[in-house]
């Protein structure tokens, strides 16, 4: 797979179908792919002629065609964002045979849990013309039938032992896995081939050690060549035969490697249900690995062991044998299109790269025209302020550190001052640096060699975010924002005091034209980790329009839509104008007196014709996890769409793209989310935990573990055991101890690893969160931190910081957060805070309404009653 595209290289041979690059997706049938439905936006970012190509492929025949066409074509070219990057896609994958273009290897557990959004995606490449070979797994559906058989899955170096009667469960399950996925797609209108047998002879790899296992030693393309010239997509098991017919079973991550190295793809990737490789000390997603730097000490590591060692083992050999140019993709199924479709990629890449090499002088460059390159990257040298001959004679007298690619596709350079915070005065990289995440490992050298650090970047600089991302602190002055890692509370003030005089220097270039973290969401609000300021992000407490607005609620039946319903009634400038419920269709909407409103049952039609007759201005998704997409697909495929969308659903609460924004005005950025068309509304056990734990993040030591009681409402209105009043009489019921899609959205937000434990009781509605939290020994007591919170929410309206720990009764029916206890224990190493919240209401419906306020205009609290329930 590779991220920048070193195309020169790749053999023109002529395609079969689809052979002009843009103007052939005026007459190609496409079906809409839901699950990409986080990279739609509106037709306007795209160029003139772009559009006018959205416009003519929609012109399929019926409305429903129209909308999936428009949406799938849409989804695509507003993905990639410009008309040079769709034209540069589209001509490099028409520029080779259909077997070139991609090798997919598909996780086992993705079609068990993601088979929708697989299917949907290998739809949309098939339907404008492109053929991915296509091999999955069946790992975990291994496992259970061999557990529901009784048999003791055995591994040897991450090795499967396939004896015979394993061989058995192995065959059987690739054959219904292989069936699964075609038959999703056939559905979908997509012409698959299933090829279980015929492509991988083998021999064996150890009879007696792993009895059925086979090592590739040949691969037949014809079966694969034979479906593509035939229009269909091939389907792979990765199941191999020796010369006599004996079935062996092979890795399927090997079987992907040895396609790989027969077809020579334009992209491989590999489809997990992690979305990448995770580093099992951090529990962090490894977002890029560079082999000829990382590859021996990689393998050394305690969490790199069974499939990831011998993931990480095959990608390393396969690549050897392919350009150095080359590189691996390891993604989450969603992510399908974002890495064949944009320069950025995701999950984590593997490629050979660079080593890294420190220079402490400039003899030991060597070649000064490639240093002399890299410093013409620098805006100031390119603008004529400042020559590379004097900058290289200012080098030669300091004391400097230097850190670069063996290119140096990135350059860094440290100044060294004695008594001074070392300063990384220049950070210079090439698009591909950025690109490969080659920034990322140089930013890492840093960090090992350096304890702290402190480096100044223009406001306007495209890649901020990042720059933000490795910082612990910032202060930003006349359109310049100094960044620092590592540094103590006296070093930090008397830093920006250097700083405020102007005497810490200009800001460091980092090549502006990448533009790679441009992204708005990334652009967030100055920081500092050790000084305490007041509240870095006050609320916007008065708004300027006083406008009506029209809200359409989906999914209203619940007891969030219904506190919703009840807000909206009492707005002195909402009104809800449509409400949708399949169960209530055709009753009367209850608790909203302003007019009389009927239940619906909208659908997909509907929704497009509301949104391009502008009859709504705030459309509310009331829905249960994963059913939202298509509604979100709808609005967005309007290309006029004034609308804001806010979602209550957990559906884009972890999403990447920067298009939907994470509403919670206390802890994010209230600007952004004013200016945002899809907002995420957080959900109520993560909101809590955020506003206890974020104050503290700078003197976190391990991992804060979270307590967290509901009341039952939070089970919703279906019936089960946490909603069943008498299973909950004088109870207490655990449930989804680990991994509860809570707990990752705490991580996720705060950016470090949250252990969280929910629980269920009697009463009806309102949270309780008793939080341990290790700090750094002897680094605060009780009072810092209650002072310490005070400051950080000072003006916080909904946010009550109290001495005692708040009681769950106090909450119940309240529209605000109470954060108290604040106990510290005798090692001085461990705060305990306790944090109170109506799931209903700051949890969800009082929530959503100041989301809405900030995006419409509105005053941030118009339509919440204010009450304090706790004095601190």
């Amino acid at each position: 797979m590779l991220r920048q595209v070193s195309r020169s290289s790749i053999p023109v041979i002529k395609r079969i179908t689809n052979k002009s690059t843009l103007a052939t997706l005026s007459s190609v049938k496409v079906l809409s792919c839901t699950s990409q439905s986080r990279y739609l936006s509106t037709a306007s970012k795209t160029t003139a002629s772009v559009a006018n190509v959205a416009a003519t492929a929609s012109n399929v025949t019926g409305a429903a065609r129209n909308y999936s066409t428009r949406s799938t074509v849409v989804q695509l070219l507003n993905n990639i964002g410009s008309k040079r990057e769709v034209e540069q896609y589209l001509k490099y994958f028409t520029s080779v045979s259909q077997q070139q273009f991609a090798v997919i290897k598909v996780g086992g557990a993705i079609i068990t849990q993601q088979l929708p959004e697989l299917a949907s995606c290998l739809a949309f490449l098939y339907h404008v013309g492109l053929y991915p070979i296509v091999l999955h797994g069946t790992g975990p559906q291994i496992n259970e039938l061999l557990e529901n058989e009784g048999v003791e899955p055995e591994y040897i170096d991450g090795i499967r032992i396939t004896n015979p009667k394993t061989m058995e469960v192995v065959r059987k399950c690739f054959l219904e896995q292989n069936l699964r996925l075609v038959t999703a797609l056939e559905k979908m209108g997509v012409h698959a081939r299933p090829i279980t047998a015929g492509v991988f002879g083998a021999e064996y790899l150890d009879q007696d050690k792993y009895q059925l296992v086979g090592r590739i030693n040949s691969v037949n393309k014809s079966p694969i060549e034979a479906a593509i010239e035939s229009g269909y997509l091939p389907i792979l098991t990765s199941l191999a035969e020796t010369p006599s017919g004996q079935l062996l079973n092979v890795n399927a991550d090997v079987a992907a490697g040895e396609l790989a190295r027969v077809f020579e793809p334009l992209k491989i990737v590999y489809l997990n249900e992690k979305g990448g490789i995770i580093n099992g000390n951090t529990g962090e997603k490894v977002s890029s690995i560079n082999l000829d730097e990382e590859y021996e000490d990689l393998l050394k590591e305690s969490w790199v062991k069974y499939g990831t060692k011998l993931k990480i083992k095959e990608i390393h050999d396969l690549l050897q044998h392919l350009p150095r140019s080359s590189s691996v993709a390891i993604i989450d199924v969603n992510d399908l299109q974002k890495e064949l479709f944009t320069d950025s990629g995701a999950g984590t890449l593997i490629r050979r790269g660079y080593k890294l090499i420190n220079r402490n002088s400039l003899e030991e460059f060597g070649n000064p025209d490639l240093l002399r390159s890299a410093l013409l990257r620098d805006p100031e040298i390119k603008s004529g302020k400042l020559s590379v001959a004097s900058y290289l004679k200012l080098l030669e007298s300091v004391k400097f550190k230097s850190y670069g690619d063996e290119p140096l596709e990135v350059l860094a350079i440290v100044l060294e001052e004695d008594g001074k915070v070392p300063k990384l005065d220049k950070f210079l990289s090439s698009k591909t640096g950025w690109l490969n995440n080659v920034t990322d490992n140089i930013f890492n050298a840093l960090k090992k060699d350096y304890q702290s650090l402190c480096w100044v970047v223009n406001e306007n600089d495209s890649n901020l975010g990042w720059y933000f991302s490795k910082s612990d602190g910032s202060f930003a002055k006349n359109g310049e924002i100094i960044f620092w890692y590592g540094l103590k509370t006296d070093e930090v003030s008397q830093l920006i005091k250097t700083f405020d005089s102007g005497s810490v220097g200009s800001s460091l270039s980092s090549s502006s034209e990448s533009g790679v973290f441009s992204s708005s969401t990334q652009k967030r609000g100055f920081h500092s980790s050790t000084v305490r300021f007041s509240n870095p992000n006050p609320p916007l407490i008065k708004g300027t329009n006083t406008k009506k607005a029209k809200v359409a609620l989906i999914g209203a039946r619940g007891y969030t839509g219904q506190n919703l319903i009840s807000l909206i009634d009492k707005h002195p400038y909402l009104e809800i104008s449509h409400v949708s419920s399949r169960e209530l269709k055709g009753q009367k909407l209850q608790g909203y007196n302003k007019d009389n409103i009927v239940y619906s049952n909208l659908q997909v039609e509907d929704i497009i014709k509301l949104e391009e007759n502008g009859d709504v201005d705030v459309w509310v998704m009331a829905l249960p996890n994963g059913v939202c997409k298509p509604f979100v697909n709808a609005i967005e495929s309007v290309s006029n769409s004034n609308s804001k969308i806010i979602d209550l659903s957990a559906d884009y609460r972890f999403d990447t793209t920067g298009e939907w924004i994470y509403g919670l005005p206390e802890l994010n950025d209230r600007a952004t989310i004013a200016q945002a068309k899809k907002i995420s509304n957080p959900g109520c056990y993560a909101t809590a935990a955020q506003v206890a734990i974020s104050p503290l993040k700078d003197y976190i030591v391990g991992t804060p573990s979270v307590f967290g009681v509901s009341g039952y409402s939070g089970a919703g209105t279906k019936p089960s055991p946490k909603n069943d009043i008498k299973f909950l009489s004088n109870n207490l019921v655990p449930y989804s101890l680990t991994d509860h899609v809570h707990e990752r959205e705490i991580s996720s937000q705060l950016g470090l690893d949250v252990a969280f434990m929910p629980h269920v009781a009697q009463w009806f509605q309102g949270i309780s969160h008793t939080i341990s939290i290790p700090i750094k020994q002897g680094s605060l007591t009780s009072r810092e931190i209650r002072n310490i919170y005070q400051d950080r929410y000072q003006g916080e309206k909904l946010i009550t910081v109290s001495g005692e720990a708040p009681v769950v009764k106090d909450i119940s029916g309240k529209h605000g957060i109470v954060v108290g206890a604040f106990a510290v224990n005798s090692k001085e190493n461990r705060v305990v805070i306790v944090a109170t919240i109506d799931n209903l209401l700051k949890g969800a419906a009082t929530q959503c309404l100041q989301n809405i306020n900030l995006s419409l205009g509105y005053g941030e609290y118009e339509g919440i009653p204010i009450e304090v329930v706790i004095r601190g």
